[in-house]
Protein backbone atom coordinates (compact mmCIF):
# COMPACT_ATOMS: atom_id res chain seq x y z
CA UNK A 1 0.00 0.00 0.00
CA UNK A 2 1.13 3.59 -0.70
CA UNK A 3 1.46 5.35 2.68
CA UNK A 4 2.00 8.80 1.21
CA UNK A 5 -0.80 10.51 3.09
CA UNK A 6 0.30 9.21 6.49
CA UNK A 7 4.05 9.57 6.18
CA UNK A 8 4.54 12.24 8.86
CA UNK A 9 2.31 10.57 11.47
CA UNK A 10 2.35 6.89 10.64
CA UNK A 11 4.32 5.74 13.68
CA UNK A 12 2.49 7.82 16.27
CA UNK A 13 0.30 6.13 18.89
CA UNK A 14 -2.90 7.63 20.27
CA UNK A 15 -1.24 10.06 22.67
CA UNK A 16 1.15 11.24 19.98
CA UNK A 17 -1.68 11.74 17.52
CA UNK A 18 -3.69 13.70 20.05
CA UNK A 19 -0.76 15.99 20.74
CA UNK A 20 0.32 16.47 17.15
CA UNK A 21 -2.85 17.31 15.22
CA UNK A 22 -5.44 20.07 15.41
CA UNK A 23 -7.87 20.99 16.81
CA UNK A 24 -6.09 20.39 20.11
CA UNK A 25 -7.68 18.08 22.66
CA UNK A 26 -7.34 17.96 26.42
CA UNK A 27 -8.08 15.19 28.87
CA UNK A 28 -11.44 15.51 30.55
CA UNK A 29 -11.16 12.16 32.29
CA UNK A 30 -9.21 8.96 31.83
CA UNK A 31 -10.72 7.93 28.51
CA UNK A 32 -12.71 10.95 27.34
CA UNK A 33 -11.37 13.91 25.39
CA UNK A 34 -13.06 17.07 24.21
CA UNK A 35 -12.96 18.37 20.65
CA UNK A 36 -12.48 22.12 20.90
CA UNK A 37 -14.95 24.37 19.13
CA UNK A 38 -13.47 26.49 16.37
CA UNK A 39 -12.49 30.14 16.49
CA UNK A 40 -12.87 31.26 12.88
CA UNK A 41 -10.23 33.78 11.82
CA UNK A 42 -11.95 35.20 8.74
CA UNK A 43 -12.47 38.90 8.19
CA UNK A 44 -16.10 39.87 8.73
CA UNK A 45 -15.89 43.54 7.74
CA UNK A 46 -17.91 43.45 4.52
CA UNK A 47 -21.56 42.45 4.42
CA UNK A 48 -22.50 39.55 2.14
CA UNK A 49 -26.05 39.79 0.79
CA UNK A 50 -27.74 36.47 0.11
CA UNK A 51 -30.89 35.23 -1.57
CA UNK A 52 -32.72 32.00 -0.87
CA UNK A 53 -34.03 29.99 -3.82
CA UNK A 54 -36.33 27.27 -2.48
CA UNK A 55 -37.79 28.20 0.91
CA UNK A 56 -38.89 24.77 2.15
CA UNK A 57 -37.67 23.13 5.34
CA UNK A 58 -34.00 22.73 4.42
CA UNK A 59 -33.78 26.02 2.58
CA UNK A 60 -35.12 27.93 5.58
CA UNK A 61 -32.78 26.02 7.91
CA UNK A 62 -29.86 26.95 5.65
CA UNK A 63 -30.85 30.62 5.59
CA UNK A 64 -31.25 30.75 9.37
CA UNK A 65 -27.84 29.17 9.89
CA UNK A 66 -26.25 31.47 7.32
CA UNK A 67 -27.63 34.50 9.16
CA UNK A 68 -25.96 33.39 12.40
CA UNK A 69 -22.66 34.28 10.76
CA UNK A 70 -21.46 37.90 11.13
CA UNK A 71 -22.48 40.50 8.54
CA UNK A 72 -24.83 38.36 6.47
CA UNK A 73 -28.04 39.91 5.16
CA UNK A 74 -30.89 38.20 3.30
CA UNK A 75 -32.42 40.43 0.63
CA UNK A 76 -34.54 38.12 -1.55
CA UNK A 77 -36.45 34.82 -1.50
CA UNK A 78 -37.82 32.70 -4.33
CA UNK A 79 -40.28 29.85 -3.98
CA UNK A 80 -43.06 28.38 -6.09
CA UNK A 81 -45.58 28.35 -3.22
CA UNK A 82 -47.14 31.62 -2.13
CA UNK A 83 -47.36 30.54 1.50
CA UNK A 84 -43.59 30.25 1.78
CA UNK A 85 -43.08 33.72 0.29
CA UNK A 86 -45.52 35.15 2.83
CA UNK A 87 -43.68 33.30 5.59
CA UNK A 88 -40.35 34.72 4.37
CA UNK A 89 -41.66 38.25 4.81
CA UNK A 90 -42.79 37.37 8.32
CA UNK A 91 -39.37 35.93 9.18
CA UNK A 92 -37.07 38.44 7.51
CA UNK A 93 -39.05 41.63 6.95
CA UNK A 94 -41.88 42.88 4.78
CA UNK A 95 -39.47 44.78 2.51
CA UNK A 96 -37.66 41.61 1.40
CA UNK A 97 -37.96 40.91 -2.35
CA UNK A 98 -39.99 37.77 -3.14
CA UNK A 99 -40.71 36.04 -6.44
CA UNK A 100 -41.65 32.71 -8.01
CA UNK A 101 -39.10 33.19 -10.81
CA UNK A 102 -35.52 32.50 -9.71
CA UNK A 103 -34.16 34.40 -12.70
CA UNK A 104 -35.52 37.60 -11.15
CA UNK A 105 -33.23 36.88 -8.19
CA UNK A 106 -30.20 36.42 -10.46
CA UNK A 107 -30.79 39.80 -12.14
CA UNK A 108 -30.46 41.68 -8.86
CA UNK A 109 -27.20 43.57 -8.37
CA UNK A 110 -27.59 43.47 -4.57
CA UNK A 111 -27.35 39.66 -4.41
CA UNK A 112 -23.80 38.38 -3.81
CA UNK A 113 -24.62 34.72 -3.19
CA UNK A 114 -27.58 32.36 -3.49
CA UNK A 115 -28.63 29.40 -1.37
CA UNK A 116 -30.32 26.75 -3.52
CA UNK A 117 -32.72 24.66 -1.44
CA UNK A 118 -35.03 23.52 -4.24
CA UNK A 119 -35.99 19.93 -5.07
CA UNK A 120 -33.08 18.02 -6.60
CA UNK A 121 -34.25 18.22 -10.22
CA UNK A 122 -33.61 21.98 -10.25
CA UNK A 123 -30.13 21.98 -8.63
CA UNK A 124 -28.07 21.77 -11.79
CA UNK A 125 -29.83 24.40 -13.90
CA UNK A 126 -30.24 27.01 -11.18
CA UNK A 127 -26.60 26.50 -10.15
CA UNK A 128 -25.37 26.99 -13.71
CA UNK A 129 -27.55 30.06 -14.24
CA UNK A 130 -26.41 31.55 -10.93
CA UNK A 131 -22.72 31.05 -11.71
CA UNK A 132 -23.17 32.60 -15.14
CA UNK A 133 -24.92 35.55 -13.49
CA UNK A 134 -21.84 36.12 -11.32
CA UNK A 135 -23.26 34.80 -8.04
CA UNK A 136 -21.54 32.64 -5.47
CA UNK A 137 -23.52 29.45 -4.84
CA UNK A 138 -24.38 27.29 -1.85
CA UNK A 139 -26.35 24.33 -3.26
CA UNK A 140 -27.95 21.65 -1.15
CA UNK A 141 -26.87 18.07 -1.70
CA UNK A 142 -26.99 16.11 -3.90
CA UNK A 143 -25.36 18.57 -6.27
CA UNK A 144 -27.17 17.10 -9.29
CA UNK A 145 -30.19 14.93 -10.04
CA UNK A 146 -28.36 12.46 -12.31
CA UNK A 147 -24.71 11.63 -13.03
CA UNK A 148 -24.87 12.99 -16.58
CA UNK A 149 -25.36 16.51 -15.14
CA UNK A 150 -22.18 16.61 -13.06
CA UNK A 151 -19.40 17.46 -15.49
CA UNK A 152 -21.34 20.33 -17.10
CA UNK A 153 -21.82 21.97 -13.72
CA UNK A 154 -18.17 21.45 -12.79
CA UNK A 155 -17.06 23.01 -16.07
CA UNK A 156 -19.33 26.04 -15.56
CA UNK A 157 -17.99 26.50 -12.03
CA UNK A 158 -14.35 26.38 -13.15
CA UNK A 159 -15.00 29.05 -15.77
CA UNK A 160 -16.96 31.29 -13.40
CA UNK A 161 -14.30 32.16 -10.83
CA UNK A 162 -17.00 31.99 -8.14
CA UNK A 163 -17.21 30.08 -4.86
CA UNK A 164 -19.47 27.02 -4.97
CA UNK A 165 -20.22 25.04 -1.82
CA UNK A 166 -22.24 21.84 -1.80
CA UNK A 167 -24.46 21.65 1.27
CA UNK A 168 -23.66 18.33 2.89
CA UNK A 169 -23.03 20.16 6.12
CA UNK A 170 -22.07 17.22 8.31
CA UNK A 171 -18.71 16.85 6.59
CA UNK A 172 -17.57 20.07 8.31
CA UNK A 173 -18.12 18.54 11.74
CA UNK A 174 -15.55 18.28 14.50
CA UNK A 175 -16.21 14.54 14.54
CA UNK A 176 -15.14 14.18 10.92
CA UNK A 177 -12.04 16.29 11.49
CA UNK A 178 -10.94 14.19 14.45
CA UNK A 179 -11.58 10.95 12.55
CA UNK A 180 -9.52 12.25 9.64
CA UNK A 181 -6.63 13.06 11.98
CA UNK A 182 -6.75 9.72 13.75
CA UNK A 183 -6.82 7.81 10.46
CA UNK A 184 -3.91 9.81 9.06
CA UNK A 185 -1.96 9.15 12.25
CA UNK A 186 -2.33 5.41 11.69
CA UNK A 187 -4.17 4.93 15.01
CA UNK A 188 -6.57 2.29 13.64
CA UNK A 189 -4.05 0.95 11.13
CA UNK A 190 -4.95 0.35 7.51
CA UNK A 191 -8.62 0.79 6.65
CA UNK A 192 -10.31 -2.33 5.28
CA UNK A 193 -14.05 -1.96 5.90
CA UNK A 194 -16.58 0.83 6.49
CA UNK A 195 -20.27 0.75 7.28
CA UNK A 196 -22.79 3.57 7.52
CA UNK A 197 -26.29 3.69 8.92
CA UNK A 198 -29.24 6.07 8.88
CA UNK A 199 -32.69 5.46 10.38
CA UNK A 200 -35.88 7.49 10.54
CA UNK A 201 -39.42 6.56 11.48
CA UNK A 202 -41.41 9.78 11.94
CA UNK A 203 -43.72 10.94 9.13
CA UNK A 204 -41.67 14.09 8.51
CA UNK A 205 -38.40 12.17 8.60
CA UNK A 206 -39.83 9.68 6.14
CA UNK A 207 -40.85 12.52 3.80
CA UNK A 208 -44.54 12.63 4.60
CA UNK A 209 -44.33 16.38 4.79
CA UNK A 210 -47.38 18.47 5.66
CA UNK A 211 -49.51 19.63 2.73
CA UNK A 212 -51.04 23.11 3.25
CA UNK A 213 -54.81 23.43 3.09
CA UNK A 214 -54.56 26.15 0.43
CA UNK A 215 -52.44 24.08 -1.97
CA UNK A 216 -53.80 24.72 -5.49
CA UNK A 217 -52.78 26.06 -8.87
CA UNK A 218 -53.56 29.53 -7.48
CA UNK A 219 -50.88 29.26 -4.79
CA UNK A 220 -48.41 26.86 -6.47
CA UNK A 221 -46.61 27.51 -9.77
CA UNK A 222 -46.94 23.89 -10.83
CA UNK A 223 -46.12 24.54 -14.50
CA UNK A 224 -42.75 26.00 -13.59
CA UNK A 225 -42.09 23.14 -11.14
CA UNK A 226 -42.48 20.45 -13.85
CA UNK A 227 -41.15 22.53 -16.76
CA UNK A 228 -37.84 20.62 -16.87
CA UNK A 229 -39.34 17.15 -16.41
CA UNK A 230 -42.44 15.13 -17.31
CA UNK A 231 -45.55 17.28 -17.61
CA UNK A 232 -48.40 16.15 -15.32
CA UNK A 233 -51.67 17.57 -13.99
CA UNK A 234 -51.32 19.47 -10.71
CA UNK A 235 -50.61 17.13 -7.80
CA UNK A 236 -50.11 18.74 -4.40
CA UNK A 237 -48.64 15.51 -3.00
CA UNK A 238 -45.93 15.42 -5.63
CA UNK A 239 -45.12 19.07 -5.03
CA UNK A 240 -44.92 19.04 -1.23
CA UNK A 241 -43.63 15.47 -0.84
CA UNK A 242 -41.33 15.59 -3.84
CA UNK A 243 -38.61 13.36 -2.34
CA UNK A 244 -40.87 10.36 -2.87
CA UNK A 245 -40.88 10.70 -6.66
CA UNK A 246 -38.06 10.04 -9.12
CA UNK A 247 -38.86 13.01 -11.38
CA UNK A 248 -37.86 15.40 -8.60
CA UNK A 249 -35.97 13.60 -5.83
CA UNK A 250 -33.11 11.13 -5.58
CA UNK A 251 -34.46 8.69 -3.01
CA UNK A 252 -32.90 7.60 0.25
CA UNK A 253 -29.40 7.48 -1.20
CA UNK A 254 -29.58 10.98 -2.67
CA UNK A 255 -30.97 12.40 0.55
CA UNK A 256 -28.98 10.43 3.14
CA UNK A 257 -26.29 8.18 1.67
CA UNK A 258 -24.70 11.26 0.10
CA UNK A 259 -24.01 12.61 3.61
CA UNK A 260 -22.17 9.40 4.49
CA UNK A 261 -20.18 9.47 1.24
CA UNK A 262 -19.22 13.09 1.89
CA UNK A 263 -17.98 12.33 5.39
CA UNK A 264 -16.15 9.17 4.34
CA UNK A 265 -14.41 10.88 1.43
CA UNK A 266 -13.39 13.78 3.64
CA UNK A 267 -11.95 11.48 6.30
CA UNK A 268 -10.09 9.22 3.85
CA UNK A 269 -9.32 11.68 1.00
CA UNK A 270 -10.94 9.08 -1.26
CA UNK A 271 -12.25 9.78 -4.77
CA UNK A 272 -14.93 7.15 -4.36
CA UNK A 273 -15.88 3.57 -5.25
CA UNK A 274 -15.42 1.83 -8.59
CA UNK A 275 -18.16 -0.80 -8.12
CA UNK A 276 -21.68 -0.16 -6.85
CA UNK A 277 -24.63 -2.42 -6.01
CA UNK A 278 -27.84 -1.97 -4.05
CA UNK A 279 -31.04 -3.68 -3.03
CA UNK A 280 -34.07 -2.78 -0.95
CA UNK A 281 -37.79 -2.28 -1.23
CA UNK A 282 -40.94 -0.50 -0.16
CA UNK A 283 -41.71 -2.15 3.17
CA UNK A 284 -43.77 0.26 5.25
CA UNK A 285 -44.62 3.70 3.80
CA UNK A 286 -47.01 2.46 1.12
CA UNK A 287 -48.35 5.92 0.31
CA UNK A 288 -47.85 6.00 -3.45
CA UNK A 289 -44.14 6.79 -3.33
CA UNK A 290 -41.89 5.56 -6.12
CA UNK A 291 -38.74 4.96 -4.07
CA UNK A 292 -37.89 2.33 -1.43
CA UNK A 293 -38.06 2.96 2.31
CA UNK A 294 -35.40 0.32 3.00
CA UNK A 295 -32.16 0.52 1.01
CA UNK A 296 -28.87 -1.39 1.28
CA UNK A 297 -25.79 -0.42 -0.69
CA UNK A 298 -22.47 -2.19 -1.28
CA UNK A 299 -19.39 -0.46 -2.69
CA UNK A 300 -15.85 -1.47 -3.66
CA UNK A 301 -13.16 1.18 -3.12
CA UNK A 302 -10.00 0.51 -5.13
CA UNK A 303 -6.47 0.91 -3.82
CA UNK A 304 -5.15 4.43 -4.34
CA UNK A 305 -2.44 6.78 -3.11
CA UNK A 306 -4.86 7.86 -0.40
CA UNK A 307 -5.89 4.48 1.00
CA UNK A 308 -5.77 0.70 0.54
CA UNK A 309 -8.66 -1.13 -1.08
CA UNK A 310 -11.67 -1.49 1.21
CA UNK A 311 -15.38 -2.24 1.18
CA UNK A 312 -18.26 0.00 2.20
CA UNK A 313 -21.71 -1.08 3.33
CA UNK A 314 -24.52 1.47 3.73
CA UNK A 315 -28.02 0.89 5.03
CA UNK A 316 -31.00 3.12 5.53
CA UNK A 317 -34.59 2.58 6.61
CA UNK A 318 -37.68 4.63 7.42
CA UNK A 319 -39.21 2.19 9.92
CA UNK A 320 -36.69 1.65 12.72
CA UNK A 321 -36.64 4.34 15.38
CA UNK A 322 -34.68 2.33 17.95
CA UNK A 323 -31.14 2.31 16.58
CA UNK A 324 -30.11 5.94 16.71
CA UNK A 325 -30.08 8.18 13.69
CA UNK A 326 -26.77 8.05 11.88
CA UNK A 327 -23.18 6.92 12.18
CA UNK A 328 -20.18 5.95 10.12
CA UNK A 329 -17.96 3.12 11.38
CA UNK A 330 -14.45 2.85 9.94
CA UNK A 331 -12.63 -0.40 10.62
CA UNK A 332 -8.87 -0.78 10.33
CA UNK A 333 -6.23 -3.37 11.09
CA UNK A 334 -5.71 -2.04 14.64
CA UNK A 335 -9.20 -0.93 15.60
CA UNK A 336 -12.22 1.10 14.55
CA UNK A 337 -13.88 4.50 14.83
CA UNK A 338 -17.59 5.25 15.16
CA UNK A 339 -17.94 8.72 13.73
CA UNK A 340 -20.78 11.13 14.43
CA UNK A 341 -20.90 14.85 13.82
CA UNK A 342 -20.07 15.75 17.42
CA UNK A 343 -18.45 12.56 18.68
CA UNK A 344 -15.88 9.93 17.77
CA UNK A 345 -15.62 6.65 19.65
CA UNK A 346 -12.23 5.04 19.05
CA UNK A 347 -11.90 1.33 19.81
CA UNK A 348 -8.54 -0.40 19.56
CA UNK A 349 -8.07 -4.15 19.43
CA UNK A 350 -7.28 -5.20 22.99
CA UNK A 351 -4.84 -7.86 21.82
CA UNK A 352 -3.12 -5.58 19.37
CA UNK A 353 0.20 -3.86 20.02
CA UNK A 354 0.27 -0.16 20.83
CA UNK A 355 3.26 2.10 21.45
CA UNK A 356 1.15 4.37 23.64
CA UNK A 357 2.02 3.83 27.37
CA UNK A 358 -1.53 4.63 28.50
CA UNK A 359 -3.04 2.03 26.19
CA UNK A 360 -0.41 -0.55 27.10
CA UNK A 361 -1.38 -0.15 30.74
CA UNK A 362 -5.09 -0.39 29.96
CA UNK A 363 -4.42 -3.58 27.99
CA UNK A 364 -2.84 -5.10 31.10
CA UNK A 365 -5.90 -4.14 33.17
CA UNK A 366 -8.19 -5.90 30.72
CA UNK A 367 -6.45 -9.26 30.84
CA UNK A 368 -8.04 -12.01 32.84
CA UNK A 369 -6.31 -12.99 36.09
CA UNK A 370 -7.36 -16.62 35.78
CA UNK A 371 -4.58 -18.73 34.33
CA UNK A 372 -6.80 -21.73 33.61
CA UNK A 373 -9.40 -20.05 31.41
CA UNK A 374 -9.44 -17.50 28.61
CA UNK A 375 -11.70 -14.45 28.99
CA UNK A 376 -13.49 -12.05 26.69
CA UNK A 377 -11.34 -8.95 26.48
CA UNK A 378 -13.08 -5.65 25.72
CA UNK A 379 -11.55 -3.23 23.21
CA UNK A 380 -9.64 -0.23 24.50
CA UNK A 381 -12.06 2.66 24.11
CA UNK A 382 -11.49 6.41 23.89
CA UNK A 383 -14.28 8.92 23.37
CA UNK A 384 -13.93 12.36 21.78
CA UNK A 385 -16.84 14.76 22.28
CA UNK A 386 -17.48 18.29 21.06
CA UNK A 387 -16.83 20.99 23.64
CA UNK A 388 -19.82 22.82 25.10
CA UNK A 389 -20.61 25.89 23.05
CA UNK A 390 -19.75 24.27 19.74
CA UNK A 391 -21.98 25.91 17.13
CA UNK A 392 -22.20 22.80 14.99
CA UNK A 393 -21.23 21.50 11.58
CA UNK A 394 -23.97 23.43 9.77
CA UNK A 395 -22.64 26.73 11.12
CA UNK A 396 -19.04 25.83 10.28
CA UNK A 397 -19.99 24.78 6.75
CA UNK A 398 -21.43 28.24 6.11
CA UNK A 399 -18.48 29.89 7.88
CA UNK A 400 -16.20 28.15 5.39
CA UNK A 401 -18.39 29.33 2.49
CA UNK A 402 -18.51 32.97 3.57
CA UNK A 403 -14.84 32.97 4.55
CA UNK A 404 -13.91 31.75 1.06
CA UNK A 405 -16.00 34.52 -0.51
CA UNK A 406 -14.43 37.22 1.65
CA UNK A 407 -10.86 35.96 1.35
CA UNK A 408 -10.87 34.47 -2.17
CA UNK A 409 -10.30 31.11 -0.55
CA UNK A 410 -11.46 27.54 -1.05
CA UNK A 411 -14.22 25.39 0.42
CA UNK A 412 -14.17 21.84 1.71
CA UNK A 413 -16.95 20.69 -0.62
CA UNK A 414 -16.54 22.25 -4.04
CA UNK A 415 -18.34 20.80 -7.09
CA UNK A 416 -15.62 18.22 -7.79
CA UNK A 417 -15.81 16.89 -4.25
CA UNK A 418 -19.59 17.24 -4.28
CA UNK A 419 -19.98 15.27 -7.49
CA UNK A 420 -17.73 12.48 -6.28
CA UNK A 421 -20.01 12.16 -3.24
CA UNK A 422 -23.24 12.47 -5.24
CA UNK A 423 -22.34 10.08 -8.07
CA UNK A 424 -22.16 6.80 -6.08
CA UNK A 425 -25.40 7.75 -4.29
CA UNK A 426 -27.17 8.36 -7.60
CA UNK A 427 -25.71 5.18 -9.09
CA UNK A 428 -26.98 3.31 -6.06
CA UNK A 429 -30.47 4.21 -7.30
CA UNK A 430 -29.60 3.05 -10.81
CA UNK A 431 -28.32 -0.26 -9.46
CA UNK A 432 -31.53 -0.76 -7.50
CA UNK A 433 -33.74 0.00 -10.49
CA UNK A 434 -31.65 -1.97 -13.00
CA UNK A 435 -30.87 -4.87 -10.63
CA UNK A 436 -27.18 -4.99 -11.51
CA UNK A 437 -23.69 -3.94 -10.46
CA UNK A 438 -22.53 -0.60 -11.88
CA UNK A 439 -18.90 0.27 -12.56
CA UNK A 440 -17.71 3.84 -12.04
CA UNK A 441 -14.41 5.64 -12.68
CA UNK A 442 -14.03 7.81 -9.56
CA UNK A 443 -10.93 9.62 -10.81
CA UNK A 444 -12.34 10.74 -14.16
CA UNK A 445 -15.91 10.80 -12.82
CA UNK A 446 -17.58 8.77 -15.53
CA UNK A 447 -19.36 5.46 -16.08
CA UNK A 448 -17.25 2.53 -17.20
Amino acid sequence: MNNKRRSFLKNLGLAGAAASVTPMVFANEAKTFQLLKRNNTFSFNNTIKIALIGAGGMGVADARTALLNPNIEIVAVCDLYTGRLDAAKSKWGSDIFTTKDYKEILKRSDVDAVIIGTPDHWHKQISIDALKAGKHVYCEKPMVHSVDEGLELIDTWKKSGKIFMVGSQGMSSLGNEKAKQLLAAGVIGDINYVEGFWARNSPAGAWQYAIPDDASTKTVDWKRFVSNTKKRPFDETRFFRWRNYTDYGTGMSGDLFVHLFSSLHFITDSYGPNKIASTGGLRYWKDGREVPDVLLGMFDYPESDQHPAFNLSLRCNFVDGTSGSTYLKIVGSKGSMEVKWEEVVLKLNANGHSEDPFLQEKAKDGKTQRADRKGIVPPLETVYKAEKGYKGAHYDHFANFFGAIRNNGTVVQDPVFGFRAAAPALLCNDSYRQNKFIEWDPVNMKLV
